[in-house]
């Protein structure tokens, strides 16, 4: 995914620069730099769940057999 990313921003890059448009060029940077810092619109591991940080122990839960 990363691969197809640089590969993307380096089109926008140049076809930026070949339309004179600069403001495209520069996101295309934007693009390209993501992949290659390996970050992401959420930031690095920015998808991932927090580790919690009580260390309560747990409780066996009894269970009632209801007919």
């Amino acid at each position: 995914m990363r691969v197809l990313r640089l590969a993307l921003g380096i089109i926008i890059i140049v076809q930026g620069i070949v339309a004179k448009e600069w403001l495209l060029a520069g996101l295309g940077g934007l693009f390209s730099l993501m992949p290659l810092m390996n970050i992401g619109c959420c930031g690095v591991s920015g998808c991932s769940t927090p580790v919690p940080r009580t260390r309560k122990k747990k409780e066996d839960i009894s269970y009632e057999e209801v007919r």
